[in-house]
């Protein structure tokens, strides 16, 4: 009888991993990819904030002490979900999952990485986005990770409030307080996770089944999610537009803001028009996702490039 072939071990569990793929697996484990995104609405919200261009060294600052506690969230989000992590096709190339990094190592990297983060904040920019970066943490690590992940199929609603934080530091690094202005953008993107992320869990419903994890894309129907998706994405377009009233943003905002907005709800009656009709695919409901990220990214320049159009929208 012909014998199979072995398959090899994640590596870090047969041998040493090389420094290059360390750091590498260290840099995997902050989750870079939803950093990139809490960033590009950092440097804009400033931008607004200031009603010009504020310091350039105060913007990185403001970026590098944000995206470290991104990272360091991020690490011990890593590290709570390693179990999960191993049940799930998209997670299955994560540090811990292949051994790169040790669960030791990366509780020691995510504790040190967050510490550092608050403190870097707190010195490099001001008290009170070092305390805003502090509560980031917490409410993604506790709230979300530990505490509504597993419990509820309305986790990532209130779970993305952590995503949120990175305008009220912005904001606070600029003005040293916080305002209205602040607020709706804080609430652009509370309203905006939901039809960012449920497209997404629709695509992977079997691997959040298989993990037992809630996700409302994994356990309702594609019909039912599709409401969900309209619903949130003019929600998210209507406040929005209160940028206009209540922070004095100006046509550029304005314009854009209604473009991409029509644009991105568009695209999301479309997902719900082919669930309806029971068409609905992974394919699909992805095209909703990246869909999400462009909005998103474009109604930011618009808030960055606003302030020094000038002019009010009437």
């Amino acid at each position: 009888m012909e014998a199979k072939p072995a398959v090899p071990a994640p590596a870090g569990k047969t041998g040493r991993v090389g420094l290059r793929r360390k750091l590498r697996a260290y840099l995997l484990l902050t989750k870079p990819q939803v950093i990139e995104l809490l960033l590009v609405t950092t440097a804009p919200t400033m931008i607004f904030a200031a009603g010009g261009m504020p310091s350039l060294w105060l913007i990185l600052n403001t970026m590098l002490g944000g995206a470290m506690a991104a990272g360091g969230a991020g690490a011990f989000n890593c590290w709570i979900d390693r179990e999960v992590d191993r049940l799930m096709k998209r997670t299955e190339r994560r540090p811990l999952v292949t051994g790169e990094v040790s669960d030791r190592e990366a509780l020691i990297f995510a504790w040190a990485l967050s510490a550092v983060s608050v403190v870097y904040l707190s010195l490099a920019v001001n008290l009170l986005a070092g305390a805003l970066g502090l509560v980031a943490i917490l409410l993604y690590v506790v709230f979300y990770s530990l505490f509504l992940k597993r419990r509820t199929s309305q986790n990532i609603v209130w779970g993305g409030i952590a995503g949120c934080m990175p305008v009220f530091i912005a904001w606070a690094a600029v003005q040293g307080t916080l305002s209205w202005a602040a607020v709706v953008l804080f609430l652009v993107i509370f309203l905006w996770t939901p039809p960012h992320y449920w497209p997404l869990s629709m695509k992977y419903a079997e691997d959040y089944q298989r993990a037992g994890i809630p996700m409302l894309g994994a356990i309702a129907s594609a019909k039912a999610v599709s409401v969900q998706v309209v619903l949130y994405a003019w929600a998210t377009v209507i406040c929005s537009l209160l940028l206009i009233p209540v922070g004095g943003a100006g046509w550029v905002y304005g314009l854009t803001a209604l473009g991409a907005g029509a644009w991105f709800i568009w695209t999301c009656h479309r997902l719900h028009a082919l669930a309806m009709a029971e068409q609905a695919t992974s394919r699909t409901a992805m095209v909703v996702f990246h869909a999400s990220i462009t909005y998103l990214t474009v109604l930011f320049v618009a808030v960055a490039v606003d302030p020094f159009v000038g002019g009010a929208v009437l």
